[in-house]
Formats: structure tokens, sequence, C-alpha cells
């Protein structure tokens, strides 16, 4: 089907009953969220009207959204607390009284605390839509969210893990539904990638054509202040400490990392990774900023590494779409992206383990049996975790909360 028939077919299977609505979608970053694109794509395509608030200035997602003809609205709330947020507040009020939306859906916790505070006792929804249960790991803010989810309509949590958190915390199961961000499950296809397409990306990687190669796509964020005080959340650490067993073992093994530092703060932490590790020294390992296009990351790996203290489910949904398997920790929920047929999961922050799956996974690259696991990987993408088919779910809780009373 087409991309035109496919959403023709979604105007049909729109429900008689459902009213087009005013939809309102606000992040406090205008360069991440990239993840939102399809979930407001399927909003204009059930006839809804979108409104993206988000701050002010250039962004990637700014541009990008422009470009798919969205309407920007810019959040007059201070990205950095001060002396100027409570205006901030009174006029992001005023804003969403003009702009009357039926649904205020948010994603990421900074944008949750302003939404909610800033339209308590105005006539619309809320949807809370979780990125990753990050934040949850703090017990600070894990006790305020006891409390502050009830003025959440509803809470769309993007992975299970994060339903379970908010059901621990009291949130009722009416209102904690379960849509992940997924992956384009079209544009990550391994379909066309064979042995001339990956010697192919091996050559432009710099990568030995008969090496075992581990991949890990992540950026490096800066070490939390509130949780795992003093690390980076995606466990660049725990791999490094890991591979430096694995490569004496494995001469032939070869790390690719893909992902620079986000902000100046994870570039600091990045090339204190760099210093630490000797990585500079070791040639065993490649370490790009950044790529056009990661596909051909993929297309060149035997096995995706997702380490992460915290996590949603990252990078382990493109690289089991693109027919990688995993291996990732048991953080968050990146166990939901694997089976026992698709990757392996290993305790978060536990490099002894991470060596023995990274063994299991080159044994079965010896073997020439890794590639099933690569098949398993993709055909669980497609049927968990195609980002069109959730996109149409977060669109559906939307309508729903807004055809109903507020639970109370």
């Amino acid at each position: 089907m087409t991309s035109t028939d496919e959403r023709r077919g979604q105007r049909q299977h729109r429900p008689a009953t459902a009213r087009r609505l005013r939809i309102a979608v606000l992040l406090k970053t205008n360069s991440g969220g990239a993840w939102i694109l399809p979930q407001v794509e399927a909003m204009r395509e059930r006839g809804h009207q979108v409104f993206v608030v988000l701050p002010p200035g250039e962004g990637r997602l700014t541009t990008e959204l422009r470009r798919r003809r969205f309407e920007v609205v810019e959040c007059p709330v201070p990205v950095r607390p001060g002396p100027s947020m409570l205006l901030g507040f009174w006029r992001l009020r005023r804003l969403m009284r003009r702009l009357r939306p039926d649904v205020l859906q948010y994603h990421l916790i900074a944008s949750a605390y302003l939404a909610r505070l800033a339209t308590i006792g105005l006539p619309l929804r809320r949807v809370h839509t979780v990125a990753g249960p990050l934040y949850l790991d703090s017990p600070l803010i894990r006790a305020a969210e006891r409390v502050m989810w009830r003025l959440d309509d509803v809470i769309v949590c993007g992975c299970a893990n994060a339903s379970e958190r908010y059901a621990a915390l009291g949130c009722p199961p009416r209102r904690r539904a379960v849509a992940t961000y997924g992956v384009d499950t079209g544009a990550f296809d391994p379909t066309g990638t064979g042995p001339d397409e990956r010697a192919a990306a091996r050559a432009e990687l710099g990568i030995p054509p008969d090496a075992f190669l581990a991949v890990m796509v992540a950026y490096v964020y800066p070490p939390k202040r509130l949780v795992y005080r003093g690390r980076g959340i995606k466990g660049h650490d725990v791999l490094l400490e890991a591979w430096r067993t694995f490569r004496r073992r494995h001469p032939r093994a070869h790390l690719l990392l893909v992902g620079g530092g986000w902000t100046a703060p994870g570039e600091a932490h990045r090339r204190e990774l760099i210093e630490r590790f000797h990585v500079a020294d070791d040639p065993s390992i490649t370490w790009l900023e950044t790529v056009p296009d990661v596909r051909p990351c993929y297309q060149a790996a035997d096995v995706s590494v997702s380490p992460s203290l915290s996590e949603s489910h990252g990078a382990a949904v493109e690289a089991g779409a693109m027919a990688v398997p995993s291996i990732v920790s048991d953080a968050g929920g990146l166990p939901e992206t694997v089976d026992e047929r698709s990757g392996w999961v290993v305790p978060r922050d536990d490099p002894a383990a991470l060596v023995a799956a990274l063994t299991s996974a080159h044994a079965e690259f010896t073997a020439g049996t890794l590639g099933s696991r690569g098949q398993a990987a993709r055909r669980r993408m497609v049927d968990l975790f195609d980002n069109r088919r959730t996109a149409r779910q977060v669109t559906e809780v939307c309508e729903q909360v807004a055809a109903v009373a507020r639970p109370r």
C-alpha cells in the first residue's frame, strides 16, 4: 500500500463519532524529540488540528515541523528556571486560553510540570506522554509524581515498565495506556542488504570485512544530579570496561560507537570517557560523533549493545528493525525489545555479564547462526514496535479522553 493509500485508509477507519479536535502538543526542546513526528502526523491524518508548542528559536524539530506544514507556537516559559518563570506560567496559561485546545499533550517531565500547573481549571484534557522512566529513578521526583500524576487525565507510557512504575504510585489501569514511540520499520528495513552492501558499509567505516562488529548508537548524556550521580545514563562506561576483557579474548573484534555528547557537558563527559578508557590508543574502537544516516552502521554490524542504566527502548528498536540482534541491560523498557530468540538481557552496570553476552554472540557469529536472531528481531519490531501503528494508538487515546468526562 502506498503512503497516500495508507493515509486514506486511516481516514476511512476514523470512528464516526470522533469529532475534529484541537490538540496542542508541548515539549521543552526544539532540537530533540523527533519521535513526536509520527504522532502529530497521525493526529492530522485523523482530521484533527494540531499546534506544537516549542521553545523559541530555530532547532531541528522546529524546522522539520514547519517543513511538514505544522503550526509551531513559541512557548512563553523560559527554558531555564529563574525569576521570569512565574510570568512564563501566566503567559502559557493565556496561550492555552487563546489556542483553546480540547487536548493538551505533553512530553518530557519538565513539560509535564509546566502543563499541569499552568492549566489547572482550564476546560481541556491533559495527556502526559512518557518518553522514558529515568525521572522515576529519582526518589524526590517519584514522591512528587505520587501526587502530580492525578492532574493528568491519561498517562501514555512509552514502555510497559513506565506503566508498572505509575501503577506503584497508585495510578489505575484506565489512566495509564501503553504506546511505544517505536521505530519506522519502513525506513529501517534490511531488505536489499546483502554481502555487497555490508562490505561497502564496512569499507566506508574502515571496519575489517571479517571482524565481529558490535555497535552502540547513543548520545553521551552528562551525568545527572538527581540520579546515578556522576554516571552517564547510557552506560558507555560499562561497555568500555567490558570491551577491555572481551577484546583480549577476541582480537578480531571491533567496537563501533556512534554518538557525540548531548550539549557541551555531554561532550565533556565523552572526552573524559575517551581519556579514561584510552580509546584513542585502541585500534579496535571507532567512535563517531555523528553520521548522516545511521542505517549503514547497522548494515555493517553483527550485534547492537544497549547497556543503559535507565532507558525506554532506545536504539534496540532501530537495530532490530534492521535485523541486528541486541544485547540490552535490564533497565526500564529495554527487556521488552528482545526475547530469547532475538537477543540477550544482562543485569545493568555489570561488565562481566556483558562480556558473557558478547562472548555468546561471538560464538554464534563464528558458527554462522547469529543471522537467525537478526531475523527474529526484525519480526518482533514489525509486530510490536512499528511507530505508525503506535502513533495511531496515541491519537485514539486523545480522542477517547476528549469524549468523556474527566475521571476522578
